[in-house]
């Protein structure tokens, strides 16, 4: 196989990734072990690409992966503005990568987590 099962069933380890990709979109750095963060990489690297490409058919995929989560809320004089995750790969981060080819991501290894000793590692936006 060409992916990692992480020890789950499919529609677990999909739901895990999708969950993962989604907050390193929102917070922009997470902290996870090294093999979920290797698998999270192809996932964010690829919508990235998406949000690049920056058309509806590309928004409609994203959105099909991506979690609906508030990413960011702004109060503004007259009300209150509320971006999505999505809405804030579209306008935030892919336009920072606009000349890059890909390799938009991050991942630096850390301390084993205390307990199990399990590898851990910090996956980031570039």
């Amino acid at each position: 196989m060409g992916y990692r099962k992480l020890g789950r069933s499919t529609d677990q380890r999909l739901a895990m990734l999708r969950d993962l990709t989604t907050d390193l979109i929102i917070n922009e750095r997470i902290v996870t072990t090294e093999s979920r963060a290797k698998e999270v990489r192809r996932t964010a690297e690829k919508m990235i690409t998406l949000g690049k490409k920056g058309d509806l058919h590309a928004r409609r995929q994203a959105a099909k992966f991506m979690r609906n989560e508030v990413a960011n809320i702004k109060e503004q004089d007259d009300g209150v503005e509320i971006q999505s995750a999505l809405q804030k790969l579209f306008s935030d981060v892919a336009p920072r990568y606009k000349d890059r080819q890909g390799g938009y991501t991050r991942i630096m290894k850390t301390a084993p987590r205390r307990g199990d000793a399990a590898p851990m590692a910090i996956i980031e936006l570039v």
